[in-house]
């Protein structure tokens, strides 16, 4: 990269020039939030807090990690199973009945921790079998890793296009960090790399991507047909494992609130399928990882030469 810098959002953006006057600009995306709780309040120490994209199934006795400086662990309170009745054993529990617990009391909790903290996931990064790799917020840094890995391909590739690569914050929320980059970068064109659904025994083939079939390419109203096309030719002539995903609607990506920006932005998305969306033990296949960056390598190559003057 050129030029590392992080904008006013908190997102991390990088730039690779080609040196050519007047050169279109491609925003590669992948955002580095993660979903996660946030601190409401505090009840003789322990911890109340709302949630953002976490299931609360995955929450009862789980650690996490108070983000305090220094961050501080916790744990999510639950009673024993002895304690409890038929019925509270068989239903998940409410959001209003979790706590975590920080092993502190009232006055000290109310000083280390303030109302707003956010509290994330506390899990390991590790194997899984010899071709996959588990932990928490693999969604969507995993993507993120890709985007670096395409970086590392181009290296010594000429281009024809300035390349932004942009890690935004609070896709989570409401996509405001690839909205103000997408905006404030004014690209040509965009790619919001993303995961998608990995297929496990309990979800049909139609609703899910094959884990280590190569990465997703959307196809829909959320994405502009050349970019497309041009993705899945550049798979074929590159011998690239490949998926499609139909996005009927909103892409439920980055490519949503990106393809608007300015004046519009010509959009494709490229998905990574990932088992446990959301949950602190998400999977992905490296080899997935490594064939999202070889395509999106490929992808940028001579597009400012073979890609139309708009899209």
């Amino acid at each position: 990269m050129d030029q590392v810098w992080t904008d006013r959002m908190g997102s991390l953006v990088g730039v690779r020039r080609c040196g050519r006057p007047g050169a279109k600009k491609l925003l590669l995306d992948a955002h580095l939030d993660e979903v996660g709780l946030v601190v409401t309040g505090h009840k003789d120490g322990f911890l109340r807090f709302k949630a953002n994209g976490v299931d609360i199934r995955m929450l009862p006795d789980r650690e996490v990690t108070v983000l305090t400086e220094p961050p501080m662990l916790g744990v999510v309170a639950c009673l024993p199973p002895h304690v409890l009745s038929v019925e509270e054993r068989e239903n998940a529990p409410e959001l209003k009945d979790l706590f975590v617990d920080v092993g502190l009391s009232q006055e000290e909790a109310e000083r280390r921790i303030p109302v707003g903290t956010p509290v994330v996931y506390r899990a390991g990064f590790g194997p899984l079998g010899t071709r996959q790799v588990h932990a928490k917020a693999l969604d969507d840094r995993a993507c993120f890793a890709a985007l670096v890995r395409t970086a590392e391909l181009l290296q010594n590739k000429e281009l024809d296009v300035d390349l932004y690569i942009l890690g935004s914050v609070c896709e989570e929320f409401n996509g405001v960090g690839a909205k103000v980059g997408a905006q404030a970068l004014a690209p040509d064109f965009c790619v919001a790399v993303d995961v998608t659904f990995g297929k496990t025994p309990d979800c049909t083939k139609d609703e899910t991507c094959v884990m280590g079939g190569g990465p997703a390419v959307g196809i829909g109203p959320n994405m502009t047909r050349w970019m497309t096309r041009r993705m899945l030719e550049k798979a074929d002539a590159e011998r690239l494992a490949v998926q499609k995903e139909v996005m009927e609607r909103s892409s439920g990506t980055n490519a949503w609130p990106m393809q608007i920006a300015n004046e519009g932005v010509a959009t494709a998305v490229l998905s990574i399928p990932l088992k446990y969306m959301h949950t602190p033990v998400e999977v992905v296949e490296l080899s997935d990882i490594e064939d999202c960056a070889r395509l999106l390598a490929s992808f940028v190559v001579d597009l400012g030469k073979e890609g139309p003057d708009c899209g």
